[in-house]
């Protein structure tokens, strides 16, 4: 009985001791998270990826002290490379940090790893230069290389990005990446689009390449509402809303079962294709069969149907298995209308825009805009950004506060600062 009695006790003290180390271990740990340095190296490591230089530290360390967390997530970030005083040169927040957080969005299997492309510098820059993040969907923007990168932009490859990557372009440096508002390539000269056609992102070409190519372009509409409003068709079915604008491809009785279509297929169609109808003149055409030297077309005038004597801009693929129902919509130009603006999904916060008030418009560029101007978007590039700072999403408190941030001036750098400071304790 002793003997027990002196194992247990002695396994006591040992838990005790044990337990006391490593409380005392957490102390340390906790007071090093709080020093002025651990928080100014926990932010530059998660806005740049990499831990900073003795001399950087020193800098952020005095900045924090100084100015606040903010001012060292914004001085991680912002590089001048004519700026001989700055020790924190590491051009990672926008070569390696910004390119895995854009590059999911470039592709259907949303992989980060695929080389850079136009869609991708353009966000970048965007970002970069302060520019009102909502023309990512709108704007006749389009950021490249310099002319110093071979071979040059062109429209049928993404060779010129490569080439970027491949010769370490300084992203951060707006000689290496050029500002759209000084390159002589702005989307429409560079593409051949009109102005009135380009939609930023929507008719880049990468864009073009994964989600105009071939089908009905209705992976564009998924894509762009899963990218930039953070949700899904299967999230915000609706089948209330009118189907009178759902086209002739959709059978109306799968399987011989017309219950199919009203209970499953109705809930997304009747708000996509009305909405997807702003993209019907545009297409991604590869004659050679090969992908990667296709580009973006886009019809400004009529062309000649496959019935012989018929003429619309609308492209083929809007018009193809006219059979499936033959009473279907037949879509005739790129006009669209928001029928989610009532219903359910008016949660998503649509809002008048400079090109709608009603919900209605014609064409890619106010198609974006509709997008764009929703609390959706702004909702959806918060909780983005700070997930990718903080590895968590935001609570609902750091949400609403980051939006009111965002809102300023729709500037999604600060967004990342901001996030990066309030998670440097972390």
């Amino acid at each position: 009985m002793r003997d027990s009695r002196h194992s247990a006790n002695t396994a006591q003290t040992v838990f005790s001791g044990a337990l006391v180390i490593f409380l005392a271990l957490g102390m340390a740990a906790d007071a090093s998270a709080g020093s002025d340095r651990d928080q100014a190296k926990r932010i530059h490591d998660r806005l740049v990826g990499t831990p900073p230089s003795i001399a950087c530290l020193d800098q952020l360390e005095a900045l924090l002290q100084n100015k606040g967390a903010k001012a060292v997530a914004l001085d991680a970030i912002d590089k001048d490379p004519e700026d001989a005083t700055d020790q924190c040169t590491d051009p990672g927040f926008y070569n390696v940090t910004l390119k895995n957080f854009i590059t999911p969005w470039t592709n259907e299997e949303q992989s980060v790893f695929a080389p850079l492309n136009d869609y991708t510098a353009t966000v970048i820059g965007i970002i970069r230069d302060n520019v009102d993040f909502r023309t990512i969907l709108y704007g006749d923007i389009l950021y490249t290389g310099s002319n110093d990168i071979s071979p040059p932009y062109a429209n049928n490859s993404n060779a010129h990005y490569e080439a970027m990557e491949e010769q370490g372009a300084n992203l951060a440096d707006d000689t290496q990446l050029i500002p759209h508002k000084q390159s002589t390539v702005t989307q429409s000269a560079g593409t051949g689009l009109p102005d009135t056609a380009t939609a930023g992102i929507i008719t880049t070409r990468a864009a073009a390449r994964a989600f105009f190519i071939d089908g009905t372009n209705r992976a564009m509409f998924r894509f762009t509402l899963l990218n930039h409003l953070c949700t899904d068709l299967e999230q915000i079915k609706d089948p209330t809303r009118t189907h009178d604008r759902i086209p002739q491809d959709v059978a109306r009785s799968p399987g011989g079962d017309s219950r199919i279509f009203m209970n499953a297929c109705v809930g997304c169609h009747a708000g996509m294709d009305p909405l997807h109808q702003a993209l019907a003149y545009y297409d991604f055409e590869y004659p050679d069969g090969n992908p990667d030297g296709g580009r973006l077309v886009y019809n400004t005038s009529a062309v000649e149907t496959d019935n012989e004597g018929e003429f619309t801009r609308v492209q083929r693929k809007y018009l193809i298995n006219a059979n499936n129902f033959e009473f279907g919509y037949v879509v005739t130009d790129d006009q669209w209308e928001n029928y989610w603006r009532k219903g359910p999904n008016s949660v998503l916060g649509w809002n008048p825009t400079p090109m709608s008030n009603d919900g209605k418009g014609a064409g890619a560029k106010s198609f974006g805009m509709e997008f764009a101007y929703s609390e959706a978007f702004a909702r959806c590039q918060v909780e983005k950004a700070f997930k990718a700072v903080c590895f968590r999403p935001p609570n609902d408190g750091q949400t609403n506060t980051l939006l009111t941030t965002f809102k300023g001036e729709y500037n999604l750098k600060d967004v990342f600062a901001e996030s990066a400071a309030y998670c440097r304790g972390d």
